[in-house]
C-alpha cells in the first residue's frame, strides 16, 4: 500500500478521491439542486467521478514529475471553476454559462459584490490543493522519468467515459430527454455535474455562434417579404379599442380544450371557465379551434411563440439555446409604442428554462419568481407554488405595477403528474386506472377555482373592468402515451387525426368596451396572438416580423402549422405524412394541388422562422424609425430585499 501511495498512480488516486469528495460536499452545501429521490442523490454522488477520471487522467500522459505538477494544475483549474460557480450561485441562484462570461462589460463594477459573497469557510475548498502540494513536496514519490505506459492513462480515460455513459443513461431514465430538451441548468448540474454542464454549455454556445456567424442582413429580406405577404388587415371593430388598457395574460398550464364543458361524475370540471365561454354578458370571445404549436420546449415554446410570433426550435428549447438572440417581443414593443410596464409572475425558480436571461432579451421589466413568494411547504406542490396562493400573493405586486401594464400570470398546479392534496381536491378523480389522466381533472378543477378567486380579487382591486383579459392553454396535458385512458374519457378511438385535434387549447379574450363574439370557430394558433393583440392596441403589426395573422381580421389565414411539419385547416389535415378529410375523417388518397401547396407553405414558413432563430436575424431588422434595440443590461431580476441583505 505504501509503495502504491508513493507512485504516480497513487498520487493520482489521492487527487481523484480528494476532488470527488470536495465536489460532492460543495454540491450538498452550496447548491440547492432539488434532489428528490435516491436515484438523483446517487447521480449527484457519482458524476464527479467521471469528470475526475477524465480530466485528471490526462496528466498521466506526462513524464516524470510533470505528472504530479499537471495533476495539481488540473485540480486547481477545476477547483477555480467550481468556486466561481459557488460565488456566482450565492447571488444569482444560477450557474455560470458561456453567455454570462461573454458579458465582460459588467465585470468591472462587480469587484465589491464578489468580495462580499466570499465566506471564511471557503478557505476549506482549497484544502485538497494544499494537501496535494504538501504530498508532492514531502512524500518520496517515485517520479520516474520514463513516461507511464499508454495503457494506464487510456484505461483511466476509458473508465471515466464508461462511468459518464452509465451516469447519462441513468439520468435519462429519471429525466427523459435531458439533453434534447435542455432543461433548467439546475437539472443539468444535478444529473451530470458542474464540469460536464460547462462542457455541454460550451458546445451549445459554439454551435449557436457558428450558425449565427454566417448570417447577414440579406437573410432577413426573404423573411420580411413572406411575413408582409401574409399580413391580414385589422378588423375596424377591434383596432385600437384596447389602446392604453392594462393587459392581464393568464397562462393555463397543460390545459386542453376538451376540458371546457366536460362533465365528470355528473359535475362540470371547469364551471368558472365555462361561464366565461357561455355568458354573453361577460363579453368574452372564445376561439374553440385554437391550437398550441409547442415542441420539446413545451411551456417555454409557448412563451416564445405568444410573445414573438416566431416558432420554437425543432429540437430543444429556444429559451435555453437562443436566449441571447435579439428579439422584438411584445413587452418591448408595448413599452416603446405605448409606455407599458411589463411583468411576468411565476412561482418557480427564476432560472428554469433560462427565463432570467431570456426575459431580459424580451424587454420584460419585472420578473416575479420564487423569491417573491412564500414557498413554504403548505404552499408548494409538484413543480412550484400552488395556483391559489400564487394568485393571492401576486395581487399586491400587480396593484403596485405602473399602469398601463402587461402582466403575464403563469400557473403551475395543473402540471404532470397532476398532484393535489386530498383536502384541496373538490372533484373525485376519473376512473380509467391511469393515474395521470385520472388526477388531471382534479388539478384542472383546482385551477378553475383559483382563476375564479383571482377574478374576484381583480374586481375588488379595481383592475378587472379596465383590463384586457387574455386566457390561454400552453400545451397538451395528456400525451399520446395515455391513449387508452383518453379513449375512455372522450368515448372514441384516438387516431393520429384525433390526437392532432386534441392539441386544441383554449384561447379567450375580453376587450373593455367591445362586445364579445361568443364562440369564434376560426382556425388559429399561438403565432396569431401577437398581431391580434397589437391590432387591438392600435399598433399595426405590418412593421414587425410576425408569422401569424390577426384572428379577428377578415383576412386571417386559417391554417395551423405544427412544429413537426404537420398542419391542420378547417377542411383537411396533414398528420405524419397522411392527409385527412376533417369532416369524414377519411384518408385523402390523392391530395389536391391546393393541399400540396399548403404543405409547401407550412414547411417554408417553419424554415424561415428557423432562419430567424438560428441566424439571430432580428439584429439586422429595424421595424420602424421609433424602434430602439433592447439592451439586456437594463434589466435585473433580483428582489430588492435580497440585494440589501
Amino acid at each position: 500500500m505504501k509503495k502504491f501511495i508513493s507512485s504516480k498512480m497513487g498520487f493520482f488516486a489521492i487527487a481523484l478521491v480528494l476532488f470527488w469528495i470536495k465536489t460532492y460536499i460543495i454540491y450538498l452545501i452550496e447548491f440547492d439542486l432539488g434532489v428528490s429521490n435516491g436515484m438523483q442523490q446517487f447521480l449527484l454522488f457519482l458524476n464527479p467521478l467521471s469528470s475526475g477520471l477524465i480530466f485528471l487522467g490526462l496528466a498521466l500522459f506526462a513524464k516524470g514529475k510533470k505528472v504530479g505538477i499537471w495533476i495539481i494544475i488540473i485540480e486547481a483549474v477545476l477547483s477555480f471553476l467550481m468556486y466561481s460557480n459557488v460565488v456566482f450561485y450565492r447571488f444569482n441562484s444560477d450557474f455560470i454559462t458561456v453567455a454570462v462570461l461573454m458579458q465582460t462589460e459588467n465585470f468591472g463594477s462587480l469587484g465589491g459584490s464578489i468580495v462580499s459573497l466570499m465566506e471564511w469557510r471557503d478557505l476549506l475548498y482549497t484544502l485538497d490543493i494544499i494537501i496535494l502540494i504538501v504530498l508532492f513536496k514531502k512524500l518520496n514519490i517515485n517520479w520516474t522519468a520514463v513516461r507511464t505506459k499508454a495503457r494506464k492513462p487510456i484505461t483511466v480515460l476509458a473508465a471515466g467515459i464508461l462511468i459518464f455513459t452509465i451516469n447519462l443513461g441513468l439520468a435519462e431514465i429519471d429525466r427523459p430527454q435531458l439533453l434534447e430538451r435542455t432543461f433548467d441548468r439546475n437539472y443539468l448540474v444535478k444529473y451530470l455535474g458542474i464540469y460536464n454542464f460547462t462542457i455541454y454549455d460550451t458546445i451549445q454556445s459554439t454551435k449557436s455562434s457558428t450558425q449565427r456567424v454566417f448570417a447577414d442582413s440579406n437573410d432577413i429580406t426573404e423573411v420580411e417579404n413572406y411575413t408582409k405577404s401574409k399580413y391580414a388587415k385589422p378588423n375596424a371593430e377591434f383596432f385600437g379599442k384596447g389602446a392604453g388598457k392594462n393587459i392581464i395574460k393568464i397562462h393555463l398550464e397543460s390545459f386542453q380544450s376538451f376540458l371546457i364543458d366536460y362533465e365528470l361524475h355528473g359535475e362540470e370540471v371547469t364551471p368558472f371557465l365555462n361561464s366565461l365561454v357561455h355568458d354573453e354578458s361577460l363579453d368574452y370571445t372564445y376561439f374553440d379551434n385554437f391550437f398550441h404549436q409547442t415542441e420539446q420546449g413545451k411551456t417555454a415554446d409557448a412563451e416564445l411563440i405568444m410573445d414573438n410570433s416566431l416558432y420554437g426550435l425543432p429540437q430543444g428549447s429556444a429559451f435555453s439555446t437562443k436566449g441571447n438572440n435579439t428579439y422584438q417581443a411584445l413587452p418591448a414593443i408595448l413599452s416603446q409604442q405605448q409606455g407599458y410596464t411589463s411583468g411576468i409572475f411565476h412561482g418557480d425558480g427564476k432560472s428554469f428554462w433560462n427565463r432570467d436571461e431570456v426575459y431580459k432579451s424580451f424587454g420584460v421589466d419585472e420578473f416575479y419568481h420564487e423569491d417573491y413568494y412564500d414557498m413554504s411547504e403548505e404552499n408548494v406542490i409538484n413543480y412550484g407554488l400552488k395556483d391559489k396562493p400564487f394568485f393571492e400573493q401576486s395581487m399586491p405586486y400587480l396593484e403596485e405595477m405602473a399602469q398601463p401594464f402587461y402582466a403575464h400570470m403563469m400557473t403551475l398546479t395543473n402540471h404532470h403528474p397532476y398532484l393535489i392534496d386530498e383536502e384541496e381536491a373538490s372533484l373525485a378523480p376519473a376512473e380509467t386506472g391511469d393515474g395521470s389522466v385520472d388526477r388531471y381533472f382534479q388539478t384542472a378543477r383546482y385551477l378553475d377555482e383559483s382563476l375564479e378567486q383571482f377574478f374576484n380579487d381583480l374586481k375588488e382591486a379595481g383592475l378587472y373592468e379596465d383590463s384586457i383579459i387574455m386566457i390561454y392553454g400552453d400545451h397538451y396535458g395528456i400525451s399520446d402515451n395515455h391513449n387508452r385512458a383518453m379513449s375512455e374519457i372522450i368515448g372514441e378511438e384516438i387516431t393520429p387525426l384525433k390526437n392532432a385535434e386534441l392539441q386544441r387549447v383554449p384561447f379567450m379574450i375580453r376587450v373593455p368596451g367591445v362586445d364579445g363574439q361568443g364562440t369564434n370557430h376560426e382556425y388559429s394558433s399561438m403565432v396569431d396572438v401577437v398581431p391580434t393583440l397589437l391590432h387591438i392596441l392600435g399598433i399595426d403589426s405590418l412593421d414587425y416580423i410576425v408569422f401569424g395573422t390577426d384572428m379577428f381580421s377578415e383576412d386571417h389565414k386559417e391554417f395551423v402549422p405544427f412544429r413537426n411539419g404537420d398542419f391542420i385547416t378547417e377542411k383537411y389535415s396533414s398528420i405524419r405524412g397522411v392527409y385527412y378529410d376533417n369532416e369524414t375523417k377519411e384518408v385523402i388518397e390523392e391530395p389536391t394541388e391546393e393541399i400540396k401547396a399548403m404543405k409547401e407553405t407550412v414547411l417554408h414558413e417553419l424554415e424561415l422562422s428557423d432562419k430567424v432563430m438560428y441566424g439571430d436575424l432580428l439584429r439586422f431588422y429595424t421595424p420602424n424609425k421609433d424602434w430602439t434595440p433592447v439592451d439586456v443590461n437594463d434589466y435585473f431580476y433580483v428582489k430588492e430585499e435580497a440585494e440589501t441583505e
